[in-house]
């Protein structure tokens, strides 16, 4: 249940009922009136801006609009209190207390789908995130996007969209040539105690003798005395391990893809070919000079002929090369050709997650997918910026042996996988974040997790008390009771998941959740240490039982509360 759909839907059916009694004239759309959570010192529960919305096509003030529609609202709907008008031209609605009875009782009917936009028509989403090289195992830099993609993943998901979630192996090219020549290396200290060699271009990290070990014990046919003889099974083989650790490190996060898609699979097959041939068909592409690049001396930049992609004629700053001068595929053309598949296979929409360092890469791979679709809605990018991690308030650096940065492992071995995912959501994707290490083990409202686990544990004490089962449903024979204000105030932040859910899952800002989480246990706990004083506020009585209204409320709180988390990946666990 929906309490913002429903009165939006009210007001519109009093807008065209007053329309035919030619009271007010409406607009070809009105969906420019929303219904929205008012403002705390208007002591009210909704608020709509539809006085404002019509004021110009009836050449009237929005306070006189908004009048007239409060009357009529106000006469037609027995649940609701008090209705003011407000400048410039909002409607601020007050429900009795039976209005929240009502609600606690639908959303424990249909408290699986509650939250759920099922208005919405359901559409097809291919998610592709994390897509690091595979090279070695992912670090603290990889992290908060592969949580970002995961959490956008499941909110789509728990809205009902199909959701493929997708990694793209960029298992082709000079760095897959280096990575093999280092694990190469790496076998041949291991078996004739050949010093690694010391060359920028290779990978140093002791990682790599894990990898080495592996193939040399599960490839006792291969001779590694020249590399050239072995190059191509031996990046296969190499690849393999680092796919293999790759997803090890997501599994320690919650995360599992369902496509891994190589590019040197998409080169072979001459994907890259066939999209240049579509491009050139239709005109997208010409031979042509490029400026140097920012940053790049123009003394030292040699202007040559290449094939360009027309990526300015769709809002890019410059046309993007697809041809290296030595006749070689760009990174960027194989970049188009699996765009070009993923288009290929039918979704409605492709979301791509990139990392900080990413982001000038947008208007380019924008412009591909523009230009191979005709649409500028079927790719949408979403950027996860940098982390920082803190301790004792100064950057945290741990001990680590498998390079120069900090993995997966390495943060899930000290904070724990909910920690990691609960705190990386915890602020918008496009601002840098500070993931203090004191905070995530305090235990207190400083640390958001623990917060909002407790409140689940608190709930979970009561029915453990109670001797119920906090997953079964709860079956009450009558609501004939009415909540307090302090009630009230934890219900309707109840009756604000949906809002979150379609926000969230809309707008593809999965952070609003666990701010909403937050929000919701600190009023829940407000209210359960108000207990303390009074009696009546606590949930189990004198005679070790628990009156219906309690029993409800709880339920309720705990069933979003189980939601929210199960959508961010996190347990909630019934004892702290």
């Amino acid at each position: 249940m929906n309490i913002f759909d429903q009165y939006l839907d009210k007001i519109k059916k009093i807008l065209l009922d007053l329309s035919k009694e030619s009271l007010i004239i409406l607009p070809e759309s009105l969906d420019g009136i929303n219904t929205e959570i008012p403002p705390e010192k208007f002591n009210c529960d909704l608020s709509t801006n539809v006085g404002m919305v019509l004021s110009k096509i009836n050449k009237r003030p929005p306070l006189e609009i908004a009048g007239t529609i409060a009357d009529t609202l106000k006469k037609k709907d027995p649940l609701i209190k008090d209705i003011s008008v407000v400048k410039p031209g909002f409607i601020n609605i007050k429900f009795k207390p039976i209005f929240w009875t009502n609600f606690i009782q639908e959303i424990i009917k249909d408290a699986k789908t509650f939250g759920k936009n099922n208005k919405e028509q359901k559409k097809k989403y291919l998610v592709e995130f994390v897509s690091a090289n595979p090279t070695g195992p992912l670090h603290v830099g990889h992290c908060r996007g592969a949580i970002l993609g995961d959490v956008i993943a499941n909110v789509l998901t728990f809205n009902n969209h199909k959701v493929t979630k997708e990694y793209y192996v960029n298992d082709y090219g000079n760095q897959i040539i280096n990575f093999t020549k280092s694990v190469y290396f790496r076998i041949r200290e291991i078996e004739f105690n050949e010093p690694f060699p010391n060359d920028e271009d290779l990978y140093p990290g002791e990682y790599l003798k894990d990898f080495a070990n592996n193939i040399i014990s599960s490839n006792n046919e291969i001779d590694f005395n020249n590399f050239d003889n072995i190059s191509d099974k031996l990046s296969s083989l190499s690849i393999d391990e680092a796919l293999k650790l790759i997803k090890k490190n997501l599994k320690s996060l919650g995360i599992n893809h369902d496509n891994f898609v190589s590019e040197k699979n998409l080169v072979l097959n001459q994907e890259v070919e066939k999209v240049i041939d579509y491009l050139q068909k239709n005109k997208f592409v010409y031979k042509g000079k490029i400026k140097a690049p920012a940053g790049e001396d123009d003394n030292n930049w040699v202007e040559r002929e290449q094939l360009l992609f027309k990526s300015t004629d769709f809002g890019d700053d410059k046309d993007r090369a697809l041809q290296k001068s030595d006749g070689a595929w760009t990174y960027f053309a194989s970049d188009v050709a699996y765009h070009k598949n993923k288009l290929d296979r039918n979704y409605d929409y492709l979301i791509n997650i990139l990392g900080a360092d990413h982001a000038g890469y947008i208007k380019r791979i924008s412009s591909s997918v523009e230009a191979l679709s005709k649409s500028k809605e079927k790719l949408i990018c979403k950027v996860s910026q940098l982390v920082k991690l803190i301790k004792d308030n100064k950057p945290f650096k741990m001990s680590k042996r498998k390079g120069d940065y900090i993995t997966v492992d390495d943060l899930i071995s000290e904070v724990g996988k909910d920690a990691t995912r609960f705190i990386m959501l915890n602020r918008s994707s496009d601002a840098e974040l500070d993931f203090d290490f004191n905070n995530v083990v305090e235990k207190s409202k400083d640390n958001p997790l623990y917060y909002v686990q407790y409140c689940y544990a608190r709930i979970a004490s009561v029915f453990r008390h109670l001797g119920i089962n906090l997953m079964t449903e709860v079956k009450i024979k009558k609501y004939d009771f009415e909540y307090s204000e302090d009630e009230i105030k934890v219900i309707k932040k109840i009756a604000e998941w949906p809002k979150c859910i379609e926000s969230s899952s809309n707008k593809l800002e999965p952070h609003r959740i666990p701010t909403y989480l937050f929000e919701l246990a600190s009023l829940f706990h407000s209210y359960w240490n108000l207990g303390k004083d009074n009696p009546e506020k606590r949930f189990i009585n004198d005679e070790k039982q628990i009156n219906d209204d309690k029993l409800v409320f709880l339920k309720v709180i705990s069933n979003v509360v189980k939601s929210g988390m199960d959508i961010v990946g996190v347990n909630v666990p019934e004892k702290m």
